[in-house]
């Protein structure tokens, strides 16, 4: 067979790629300058004692509470100063992070953290976009705004699982049957893929089960698809048809969207739901929105975590599976949930970062993991200030 030789200006660019490829591999990192972030959530505390007010600020406090603190004797417990340490902090407004020079896993990269609290979804975006920022959280269904603006962004696979939850048990004066036939006809009315396509701009994908495909390997057999001649046969059944009150969170613009979005998906079949925001203290609502994150990438434990949660919404208590559970037996349990559709997975949602052109060696933490941030330096010039290469 004779060979097809690349013409000279293809192979020229190729070989160019390749050196440019390892000439930034070749690159060593570099110690020193400030890396800014912005964060939406207003943390009140660091102190490891006080509670979080909100589940935004008990998430980002998470994430920063490992850089601060680390535990130097398992045993004992006893805590020192992590990567990092606190030399400012504002409540709710911003918090300054320094390298512990000492540290027992070695100096961070970066010399300090300057982070912004309080920053709505669009202005930080914005600053990415201007360079007055090196990182930030960016909403999953804002990403391809973002992307399209020339942000840099880095996603994680999906692992934040958006589902609508039955909190209540039947309907006073009906059987189980009938209140079973009325979940599984509004679970069959919602269209996951619009909610996917148009909502969350394809920055997701649709769920039927309670692990995303990537970890169970199991997910591509929980139906994910919409039947809205179904779902009417189903709510005709029942007469007359109950009004459903769908709740979600006040302050989360994605489940406000979500939640209209079912309401007009339901109404085509036959089904009468209104969505409300729920504000402390709760009223009274049938079913709600959640949003829960994965928290381990062993498939076991990460359907455990979730399991546990909905549990206690839904007010069921289950036998734990083992950590060395089988895809089998996982599956086995994820059916049985879904089936009852008590629980009805929406869509499967990835974690999604803006980074500066100067931001390097950053990886999206996976479930159940930190941001890296002491591993993170930066790359060239910048305010005027060069950074240290090369320290050990």
């Amino acid at each position: 067979m004779k060979r097809r030789l690349l013409p000279l200006a293809v192979l020229t660019s190729a070989i160019f790629a390749s050196g440019l490829e390892l000439a930034e591999s070749a690159r060593r990192p570099r110690y020193g300058g400030t890396l800014r972030m912005e964060i939406g959530a207003k943390i009140d505390s660091l102190d490891l004692d006080v509670a979080a007010a909100t589940p935004d600020a008990d998430a980002a406090k998470a994430q920063l509470e490992p850089l601060v603190y680390d535990v130097l004797e398992p045993k004992t417990k006893s805590r020192v100063n992590g990567a990092f340490h606190v030399t400012a902090f504002e409540a709710g407004e911003r918090v300054v992070l320094a390298a512990t020079e000492d540290y027992r896993q070695g100096r961070p990269f970066v010399d300090t953290i300057e982070i912004t609290m309080g920053r709505a979804a669009h202005d930080r975006v914005l600053d990415l976009e201007l360079n007055k920022t090196d990182f930030a959280e960016i909403p999953a269904e804002e990403a391809r705004r973002a992307a399209e603006r020339g942000v840099r962004l880095s996603r994680s696979q999906p692992d934040e699982l958006m589902a609508l939850v039955f909190t209540g048990g039947a309907e006073p004066g009906r059987g189980a049957l009938a209140d079973k036939r009325l979940r599984e006809a509004l679970a069959l009315s919602i269209d996951r893929a619009a909610i996917v396509n148009f909502i969350l701009q394809k920055e997701g994908e649709p769920a039927g089960g309670l692990l995303p495909q990537w970890s169970s390997g199991t997910a591509f057999l929980l139906s994910t698809a919409t039947d809205p001649v179904h779902a009417k046969e189903l709510s005709a059944q029942i007469v007359p048809v109950p009004k459903i009150v769908l709740g979600y969170d006040s302050g989360d613009s994605l489940e406000q969207a979500v939640a209209e979005r079912i309401v007009v998906n339901a109404r085509e079949a036959g089904i009468a739901v209104v969505a409300r925001a729920i504000r402390p203290p709760v009223g009274k609502i049938d079913a709600r929105i959640v949003r829960l994150m994965m928290q381990s990438k062993n498939p076991a434990l990460a359907f455990e975590g979730i399991a546990d949660e909905l549990g206690t919404m839904m007010k069921v208590n289950d036998t734990a599976l083992p950590n060395s559970a089988t895809p089998e037996q996982i599956y086995g349990r994820e059916r049985a949930i879904v089936s009852s559709y008590r629980v009805v997975p929406l869509v499967w949602l990835p974690q999604v970062y803006g980074l500066s052109a100067w931001v390097r060696d950053w990886t999206p933490p996976g479930p159940g993991e930190t941001w890296p941030l002491a591993d993170v330096w930066l790359d060239g010039l910048r305010d005027g200030g060069a950074a240290e290469e090369g320290k050990k």
